[in-house]
Parts: C-alpha cells; structure tokens; sequence
C-alpha cells in the first residue's frame, strides 16, 4: 500500500536546540529523574541518560505462612462460549494469514506458504536460548563466636521479627544464611514457589493491584520500596540526597485521579523528591518522537490505549483503553502451541510461577511475526520446577503469526478475570488537575489551558475499557477528533509505542486494517504508521525526560512540602484536600 510522508510535523529536536544550549540541558537533566510506572514494568532514570532503567514492578516479600503469589486469586478459567468465541478468532485470523484453521491438519496442502523464522526479531538485545536461574533467596551474614551464643540467648521471641537463620555447615560460628526480607524485579519473579515468599504486582491491566486480597495501603507501600530500591541500587541516589532531586512522574492513560495523587504521595512523601510534576503518556510520547501532532497507539504488557495529540495538547474525548497487552499474547501463543501439541509435557503456569512468564516473553519477541503463511520455528523450552535446575526441551513452534493477530481480534487474548478495586475507592470528585493557570509569553496573549482538555481524568470514576480490536480503537480514534484536516494529519501521524509496538510485521498490518476500517464515507485516502526515532518501549519515558528539560513554567510543579501540607488530610478519613492548595497543571506545545 502506497504512503506519504506527513510535511507538516514540527522538529523538537530543532525547538530544544534554540531555547536550551546542551549545557543547559545536562544541567537539568543531571537532578530530574524520571518516573513511568506500568503494569509489568516501571521505567525509571535521570533525564539527561539515554535510556532508563526497565525493572519488572513486582517485589517479593518474605513471610511465614503458606507461600503464594497474590495474582493466584486471578480467575484464569475460560468459559465455554469464550472458548467458541477463542477459536473462532482464531479461525478469522488463519483465513487472513492463509495457514490451516485450528482443526485442519498442515498436511497435503502444498500450495500453502510455508515460512520459517531461524532468526530474532531483535537480535542485538534479545539472547538466544536465555536460561533463567532460581534467585538465591539467602544472604550470608557474617558473625562472630560472641555474637553466635549472644543470639542463640535470644531464643524464639526474635524469630518473629526477622528471617529465621540456615546455619552455614562450613563453619557455623563465622557464618550464616537467612531469608532476605524483600526481593525486587526479575529477581523476584524467578524465586522458586517452594520458597517461603509472597510475590506481589502492585499495578495489573492499567490500575492500582487493589483487591480483597491486596489493600490499598499495601500497593502503595510495595510501589514505594520498588521505586526506593531502584533509585538506591541503580541510580545510587541516596536518602539523604533525594531531597536535592526533583521527579518527573509520567502515568498511564488508564490512571484514575486518585491513582494519581497516591502516586505523588510515594514520590514526594515516600521517596522524599523535592517537586515532582505529572504528565501522561500519550503527550509524552509526542514529545518523545519531536512530534506536535500525532495519534499516539500504546500497547503495553496489559493493557492497549489509544489516545490523540494536537499541537502538543491530550484530545480526552479520543481516548481509548483496551484491556490486552503483550502478556495475553504470551499466553495464546501457549495456548497454540499445546493446542498442537507443540509444547513440552511440562507445567507451564505464568501466574504461579513468573518465571514461566519471562521465558514466553522472550519467546514472544523472538518469534511472533505477523506475515502470511505458515510461520514455524525450532526452539528450545524450558521447565522450570520447584528449585529445580531448568531443563530443556526441544521443540517445533507453529502458527507464530497468530498470537500477535489477537490484537485485532481480541477474542483471541482470553484476559484472566479478577476482581475490580471496590468503586468508593475510585470515588475521588476531587480532580486535583481540573483547575488552570495562565501564563504569558512574549506578550503572545493567555496561553493557559483548562485541564480537563489537556489531562483525561475522570474524577468520579474509573476509565472504561472497550471491547474493541487496535484497528478498530484506532478508527474511532481519530474519528472522534473532530475536522476533516485533523482527521487526515491523524491518520497519516500513527505512532506505534510499547514493548508490543516493535513486533515484526506490526506495522504494515495496522495500516492495512486501520484502512479497511475507515467508513467509505469518510474521505480519507491515507493512513500511515510513522518509524519511531527511539526505542518505542522508552519513548514515554524519553518524552518525560524531555518534557522536564524543557520545563514550561514551575507552576506546573507540586513542591513536596506544599503537597504533605495542603494536599493531605492527615489522620482523617477523606485523605486528600481540595484543588485549590495546589496548581494545577497544563500541557501544551509552542510552536517555534
């Protein structure tokens, strides 16, 4: 299909060049660190690196009782008419892509394509054939003679209070190991489930991980010592330090606006930042890719959102969040290949054991390809069991450009179905970015905003998710965009951004199905997914960094003294105040 370049993007490269010389920019960029929280992983650095940390959002505590993973409460089982409406999905797809549908057999058909992948996708950052270990979930602790009899006076009374000890067997009165007390990122997702821990998601499919079993207060308390851990052991800065630190928080479209403010209250009261300022990821992205106007189509580990950009200003009404994301790819593409029996006689379980879900995700980018035919590939898979050495299996892969399919025919992704947060707890009126400001440039006259047009927050309750395949989310869209011309820039300035988003074969497929999808009345000729100039997993995180370089004006920054303050009740039961103690803030973009 024949595309155009679109003539009238704005390069922001050449904008920073001309209000901010790059000593400038290492200045700043030297105390802002930068903070994207997301469902599987949370993107953290200072402004002025070139890439941020990506460290799995999950944190594994120690504990005496029965070990489990919190996320085991999911319900994963698929109901009958979801497993009609899976195989028929799969069925459309496999007529689309010309490979045998899910209970045909391959053989005797010679006039079908057959393709095979020897390759990655990603070849420079994805390693062939990667064996996950067991985290060592012991730490020695060095004691002397003295010390040994000292504690063993103790007796039992202190064995509540800390990790019980596993005498070293070499020499028990200069060492010995016991249970670290908290385990961070991918470490804590390959701990074995025989090992006495509670692996805890303090974020899943877009929201805060609150549940019956997972209370508010203990999401916030596990998203506070993630991030302390990442900005202590990664980034080195200290507690003492932080203070001289400002925060660039940058949140998910599918954030509530109590979700919000409980994220400024980890990073300025948790985490001690002197301000922080608070952008979504969408107007982000924009800024990320040097754009001022595109459609910005984020598709993450769990959820999927599409959202519109004009001149560097959030269009709410265009938003759309769909619950699907790499993992649910991850997990069909499991549920293909036992579905031939392509996969090991081997317990492959993502939500009990994590680690499982880290092999299927390299699995994932290594493989899945959207292209017709066929689409085999030899692999070599491994068994993870309780604190067992990895095993591996060969194995022939099928139907790989399947699974990533699912994100036009969401039946295909059957989502694990959990229970919500309880609805008061949304109950937030609120809106602590409803207000405006105003600022004057140049004597260029009013150029304040009203926040609801540059910051999508429904104060009252949660955001919707759409039962809608990517194409059809895109369509609707940019559709709801409003003029003609808007409309056209829109479909020919689509930004493909997320982990998923740099999926081999991803983008011809969007623009083909985003054009059959356009009603024939509309007159567009044109739809067009435009390269992204830097990672798209990062780009967020990049335009965050960007956006706090640039730094419109310090109205748009809450002080941490001002927010514990005037933005918190304390020791009462409504816990945040009203608005008007703080700014609000406005996103925009000023044409060169």
């Amino acid at each position: 299909m024949a595309t155009r370049k679109s003539k009238s993007h704005i390069s922001l490269q050449d904008y920073l060049k001309s209000v901010a010389p790059t000593q400038i920019l290492s200045e700043r960029g030297s105390n802002l660190v930068v903070i994207n929280p997301g469902s599987a992983n949370v993107r953290i650095g200072l402004a002025m690196d070139e890439k941020p940390f990506n460290v799995p959002n999950c944190i594994a505590r120690y504990h005496t009782g029965k070990p489990n993973v919190v996320d085991q409460m999911l319900n994963t089982q698929v109901t009958t008419n979801q497993h009609v409406d899976r195989e028929r999905a799969y069925n459309t797809a496999a007529s689309l892509l010309k490979i045998p549908y899910l209970d045909e057999s391959s053989s005797g058909s010679a006039s079908r394509k057959m393709g095979r992948i020897d390759g990655y996708n990603k070849p420079s950052t994805t390693k062939k054939d990667t064996v996950f270990t067991w985290t060592d979930v012991y730490e020695d602790v060095q004691i002397s003679p003295v010390a040994s009899e000292t504690s063993a006076d103790k007796g039992e009374a202190s064995a509540t209070k800390a990790a019980p000890d596993v005498i070293d067997s070499k020499d028990a009165s200069e060492s010995k190991r016991k249970y670290k007390k908290t385990i961070f990122g991918e470490e804590a997702m390959k701990i074995s489930p025989k090992e006495p821990y509670c692996i805890r998601h303090p974020i899943r499919r877009g929201h805060f991980n609150v549940s019956p079993h997972y209370s508010a207060q203990q999401v916030c308390e596990d998203l506070t010592a993630i991030l302390d851990w990442v900005l202590l052991e990664k980034l080195h800065i200290s507690h003492s330090e932080r203070f001289s630190f400002h925060a660039v928080l940058v949140v998910p479209e599918t954030f509530d606006s109590r979700e919000i403010k409980e994220m400024l209250t980890v990073v300025l009261g948790g985490l001690r930042f002197n301000s922080a300022v608070v952008h979504q990821e969408g107007l982000s992205a924009v800024f990320g890719n040097g754009l001022s106007t595109a459609c910005i189509v984020n598709i993450g580990a769990q959820t999927s959102t599409v959202v519109c950009i004009e001149d560097g200003v959030s269009l709410p009404n265009t938003e759309k969040i769909l619950p699907f994301g790499g993992e649910d790819i991850c997990r069909c593409l499991l549920w293909i290949q036992r579905h031939y029996q392509k996969w090991p006689q081997i317990r492959t379980d993502v939500l009990a054991k994590p680690i499982d879900l880290l092999m299927l995700n390299q699995l994932k980018e290594s493989y899945c390809d959207i292209r017709e035919g066929e689409v085999e590939a030899g692999a070599t898979v491994h068994s993870y069991e309780d604190g067992m050495p990895a095993m591996p299996h060969k194995t022939t892969l099928t139907s790989l450009n399947v699974p990533p399919m699912g994100l036009f025919y969401p039946n295909l992704l059957v989502p694990e179905v959990f229970p919500q947060p309880p609805r008061e707890w949304f109950q937030d009126y609120e809106n602590m970015l409803e207000d405006t400001w105003n600022m004057d440039f140049g004597g260029g006259g009013n150029m304040g905003l009203p926040m609801w047009d540059s910051f999508a927050v429904s104060p009252s309750k949660p955001k919707k998710e759409e039962k809608i395949g990517l194409a059809e989310a895109i369509t609707s869209s940019i559709l709801s965009a409003g003029r003609i011309d808007l409309r056209r820039k829109l479909f020919s300035s689509i930004q493909l951004i997320g982990g998923v988003g740099s999926t081999k074969g991803l983008v011809p497929a969007v623009e083909e199905r985003v054009l059959r999808a356009i009603p024939p009345t509309e007159a567009i000729k044109t739809v067009e997914v435009l390269p992204s100039r830097t990672d798209p997993a990062f780009v967020t995180w990049k335009g965050g960094a960007i956006l706090g370089i640039l730094d419109f004006g310090r109205e748009a920054w809450i002080e941490r003294q001002e927010w514990m303050e005037n933005g918190i009740h304390k020791g009462s039961t409504k816990k945040y105040k009203d608005s008007f103690y703080i700014e609000g803030q406005a996103m925009y973009f000023i044409n060169p």
